[in-house]
């Protein structure tokens, strides 16, 4: 994976931890862009970059082997990533969590947020995993129609603890014998 180049000249490599700051500016960003209208604005106001960056600065340097955040880059510039490993939360069982998924404007409806998730479930099925999961927010329609057409499927609803967003959820997984679909 690592240097490997999409067919829009999109490199995709794995993150390495001088990366942090960077991508924590890349998440709040796309976040917030997704979540801004949804969230209230409490959340949007404290959920920055100071805030994200010390769980950005332990994923990538987790000696945790199935702890893994792979980029995509336009130049130099980060345009999409997927963060994955071991679950967060029980409601997950034995799965592993896709924990971020986000492509920038710029580049969606062209196929990295596909490719993105296609990488890290055919990853997950090489891990200790039984399936792959991840949580999306309710109202998140436009992403839970990209789930189930990359071939989630909604298991169960639930009330993220926050502390500070409460957020209703959606479930979506990925059974084992089909991650490397």
């Amino acid at each position: 994976m690592d240097g490997a180049a999409t067919p829009d000249g999109i490199e995709i490599r794995k993150a390495v931890p001088g990366e942090a700051e960077e991508i924590a500016g890349f998440h709040v960003r796309i976040w917030r862009e997704t979540y801004g209208q949804m969230a209230p604005a409490e959340a949007v106001a404290i959920l920055d970059e100071k805030r994200r960056l010390p769980g950005w600065i332990e994923t990538l340097t987790s000696e945790d082997r199935r702890k893994n955040t792979v980029l995509a880059l336009a130049g130099r510039q980060i345009v999409g990533l997927v963060s994955y490993g071991p679950p967060g939360s029980e409601i997950f069982g034995r799965r592993g969590e896709i924990k971020h998924l986000y492509v920038d404007g710029s580049q969606r409806g062209r196929g990295l947020g596909a490719h993105l998730l296609r990488l890290a479930l055919q990853e997950m099925s090489t891990l200790d995993f039984e399936g792959a999961g991840l949580s999306v927010v309710e109202e998140n329609e436009a992403a839970r129609k990209f789930y189930r057409a990359l071939g989630g499927t909604e298991s169960a609803t639930f009330e993220d603890p926050g502390p500070i967003w409460k957020s209703r959820n959606i479930l979506v997984v990925w059974p084992a014998p089909r991650l490397a679909t």
